[in-house]
């Protein structure tokens, strides 16, 4: 479970899974102080990471010589119905274009992207 709580400065919220903690903001513009990362970007930031993690596991699991993954997201808002992850991925290593495919396809099925494709609901709990 994340915890989040303001800390007095407008906009500036420190979150925590009760080991490891960050900071989110907004910039100067929405009133914020830009000290952390905005909520969107930490919604990137999840899959991304994960995307490349699941590279990395995938290689280490199937011996494919993958030295390095990188993975940019930008979460795209425009659309008032739909919200559109574009997704870049990189891989480094001594790879074959079937390597190189096999990586891309694990990476679709990574768990955040599983999660973000369900329907998704909202549920207050007291």
């Amino acid at each position: 479970m994340i915890n989040s709580q303001s800390e007095g400065s407008p906009y500036r919220i420190r979150f925590s899974d009760g080991r490891h903690e960050g900071l989110a903001d907004t910039d100067a513009t929405k009133g914020g102080k830009n000290a952390g990362f905005k909520p969107h970007d930490l919604l990137g930031a999840a899959l991304a990471c994960c995307i490349t993690m699941t590279a990395e596991m995938f290689a280490e699991q199937h011996g494919i010589p993958l030295r390095q993954a990188k993975t940019m997201v930008r979460l795209n808002r425009e659309s008032a119905n739909e919200t559109i992850f574009e997704i870049k991925s990189e891989f480094d290593g001594d790879l074959t274009t079937e390597q190189t495919e096999r990586l891309r396809a694990a990476t679709r099925a990574c768990p955040v992207s599983k999660t973000l494709s369900k329907a998704i609901s909202f549920v207050e709990v007291t």
